[in-house]
């Protein structure tokens, strides 16, 4: 058996201080991952060593979210151009010329910012959940979210708290989560990710202004129309936020990405984990990524 060690790194990138995991060769192919809301690289833990023979792994925490240390707000605005921004830096560092990119939730506006930006350095897109179309979108369950994007009042903006909850992270972990499931899910991460909620509030409530990522959906589809990038979707069909309808409409710019759809929820690598490595690994080797 061939045993891996995950490199728990940290690099300062002028101003923040971005958390990363790695594990794998250094001269192994590259597979960026991003995570999204409410975790960190956390939720990578497993599946990182289930492609570590073949990939070199990359994993940050983004600015607000697990290990990395960014300013203060007023200091530093949490929003998601900055985000993009500090992982834009992050690959300048670590001199990754070409890499799969791996996307779920927040992660997906982030590394779609990348990946428009610079298309020659993406060999292939692996989403999970990680929505980039207004189809995707389960509209019963954002509609307070859309609220604050249109009109971002204290008020709005106070309706959002529940979503910082205990019971709303624990809803997000097990909302669609078949009965025989739900002892797969880890309630260290639900744990984790609540820790990460209670540290700043206000950090996340400046997140939810969603609104500027669908504005750029179009921009994003344009990308992967012109590029056709490898894709692979790999989709929790019980998502209460993002439903399989944007899994599926990757095929509308992206005619053969290959689009699996799995008997679980948001969190899809916690109860189905080694199926979803068996995906990837068998997408990149066929891609040759």
């Amino acid at each position: 058996m061939s045993w891996h060690r995950v490199r728990y790194k940290k690099v300062n990138l002028g101003g923040v201080e971005m958390f990363y995991r790695e594990v794998g060769a250094e001269a192994a192919p590259v597979l960026l991952l991003l995570h999204g809301f409410p975790t960190s690289s956390h939720m990578y833990r497993d599946l990182i060593l289930q492609l570590a023979d073949r990939h070199r792994i990359v994993a940050p925490d983004l600015p607000g979210f697990g290990s990395t240390k960014a300013p203060a707000r007023g200091a530093y605005a949490y929003a998601f151009g900055n985000l993009y921004k500090a992982v834009l830096a992050l690959v300048d560092t670590l001199k990754l010329e070409r890499f799969g990119l791996m996307v779920f939730d927040y992660g997906a506006p982030v590394g779609f910012r990348l990946a428009a930006a610079y298309p020659n350095r993406i060999s292939a897109i692996i989403t999970q959940n990680g929505n980039v179309y207004e189809v995707g979108l389960r509209e019963a369950n954002i509609q307070p979210m859309r609220a604050y994007w249109e009109n971002p009042s204290p008020a709005n903006r106070d309706a959002l708290r529940s979503f910082l909850t205990i019971d709303a992270t624990r809803f997000q972990y097990t909302h669609g989560v078949p009965e025989d499931k739900l002892k797969l899910v880890s309630p260290d991460a639900v744990a984790h990710d609540q820790a990460i909620l209670d540290r700043d509030p206000e950090v996340q409530l400046d997140l939810f202004g969603y609104k500027s990522n669908i504005a750029l959906y179009p921009r994003w589809q344009e990308y992967l129309r012109a590029t056709r990038p490898p894709v692979l979707a790999v989709w929790g069909k019980g998502d209460p936020f993002f439903a399989p309808a944007g899994a599926h409409a990757f095929r509308n710019d992206v005619p053969d990405a290959e689009v699996h759809l799995f008997d679980t929820g948001h969190f899809a690598l916690e109860t189905d984990g080694p199926e979803i490595a068996a995906l990837i690994r068998d997408f990149l080797g066929r891609k040759g990524c």
